[in-house]
This record gives structure tokens, C-alpha cells and sequence, in this order.
């Protein structure tokens, strides 16, 4: 891969409830990181989840990944987009509904910003227990940047006992080379 410039970091949620549900998962990660706009840092453990605000679906499967990108934000949201169009994810349909493939940007350095399109951090994930999760398996000591506290305390103080969160039992070895 050709080395990136104006190396930025950024956390990115990655779940799906349709067809093979971690083998889209493991593909959008894989077109995330595909090219020279995105390097893979490191990937959370796989997690088996209950769905959240629309509970009449399939579980889910999630993970969140960290990656070095050139992308600014909105070019970085554009990237996932198309991806997930891809994928096959259909625009429209049911808020929080079934989903082929999700990605959405968690965090972005220590970046702050809201526009019509995209909110920096994520605006519900200190509520997701499928988001916290993931993210503290990676690096538990990454600060909210608006809330000021660590992940690993946002998930400690989680009180939500409808999120059912379990890991996947064949976790698989993930490496940039090992991507499909």
C-alpha cells in the first residue's frame, strides 16, 4: 500500500443482519481498507447483538475497526457510502432497520463537528452497548471528545439490560493480508 499523508484516525462501526452477516462485515472492512486511502490499525473482537430502536429484526454482528486515513470527514463518509451501495444497502427503508451492511464513523481524531450529514462523534454511541464494546477491546482509554470520558467508563455506566451483546465464537484472525 502506498503510504498515506495527512494521516488522520478513526474509529468505524461495522455490523450487518442480512445474508452472510460477518462475511459482509468482514468484506466492508476489507473495502475500507482498500487502495491508499485507508490503513487498518486494528480490528475489535465480533460480537453477536440484539437489535436497538427497532427490536422486530435478526440480530445483529459488529465490530469496530481503527484506521490511519487521508480522508477528511466528508469524503471519509462518502468512501462508506458508496461501499455499503455496493454491498448492496438500499437507501431509504426502515430507521435502524435490517441492513446488509452498516458503517458508520464513531470517531475522528478528537474532531467535533455536526452538518446535515454527519455528526463527529457518533450521536448515539455512548448509548450502544455494541459500539462501546468493540471500541474498548481496541484501546478502552480513548476519550468522547464531547462527554470528556473514557470508553471504558461510558460502557461501565451503560444501563441498558435490553442490549444483548455476545462475542462470536470463531473469532476470525484479522490481518491487513487476511482481509477477503
Amino acid at each position: 500500500m502506498a503510504a498515506l499523508t495527512a494521516t488522520h484516525t478513526a474509529f468505524i462501526s461495522v455490523g450487518a443482519n442480512l445474508g452472510d452477516k460477518l462475511d459482509n462485515c468482514l468484506k466492508g472492512i476489507a473495502a475500507v481498507t482498500k487502495g491508499d486511502v485507508a490503513r487498518l490499525i486494528a480490528v475489535s473482537r465480533f460480537y453477536r447483538t440484539s437489535p436497538v430502536d427497532y427490536a422486530d429484526q435478526d440480530w445483529f454482528v459488529n465490530a469496530v475497526f481503527k484506521i490511519h486515513t487521508r480522508l477528511e470527514p466528508a469524503a471519509l463518509l462518502d468512501h462508506l457510502m458508496a461501499i455499503q451501495r455496493r454491498m448492496g444497502r438500499k437507501a431509504g427503508g426502515i430507521r435502524f432497520g435490517p441492513r446488509v451492511l452498516d458503517l458508520d464513523i464513531l470517531l475522528y481524531d478528537d474532531r467535533v463537528m455536526k452538518t446535515a450529514d454527519l455528526e463527529i462523534p457518533h450521536p448515539r454511541m455512548h448509548k450502544r452497548a455494541f459500539v462501546l464494546q468493540p471500541i474498548c477491546d481496541i484501546d478502552p482509554s480513548v476519550v468522547h471528545p464531547v462527554l470528556g470520558r473514557a470508553m471504558a467508563d461510558l460502557l461501565a455506566a451503560l444501563d441498558d439490560a435490553g442490549q444483548k451483546i455476545f462475542p462470536l465464537a470463531d473469532q476470525p484472525a484479522l490481518t491487513t493480508d487476511r482481509l477477503p
